[in-house]
């Protein structure tokens, strides 16, 4: 595992935009794959979007592609999401993801998983106001 440290999140009316950052720090490490996941009150973890390292491919969630971009630099273990047109249902906790053994190759959409990430963050919290 990896310490990983978001920030940015915030209070921002709809139609606005926000962008939140996760850097890793610790022993030397290497991440397979980085992402964002979100969680509202009363409902579960859900995946948002990552960036696979190898190839550089992205994935997002059906309903934030067109409005939400994820960036980052795999040597220095940053990530980043640039949310725009922002809606009242985005609001939730956003947590940084990061899977250092490989589990989000196994194929399907195991990317799009909980359980093949092993570092989270902390969490920080996206309020959009209607």
């Amino acid at each position: 595992q990896v310490q990983l440290v978001e920030s940015g999140g915030g209070l921002v009316q709809a139609g606005g935009s926000l962008s939140l950052s996760c850097a890793g720090s610790g022993r030397t490490f290497s991440t397979y794959t980085m992402g964002w996941f979100r969680q509202a009150p009363g409902k579960q973890r859900e995946f948002v979007a990552v960036i696979r390292w190898s190839g550089g491919n992205t994935y997002y969630t059906d309903s934030v592609k067109g409005r939400f971009t994820i960036s980052g630099n795999n040597a220095e273990n940053t990530v980043f999401l640039q949310m725009n047109s922002l809606k009242p249902e985005d609001t939730a906790a956003y947590y940084c993801a990061a899977d250092t053994r490989g589990r989000t190759y196994a194929g399907g959409i195991a990317y799009s998983t909980v359980p093949s990430y092993d570092s989270w963050g902390q969490g920080t919290q996206v309020t959009v106001s209607s």
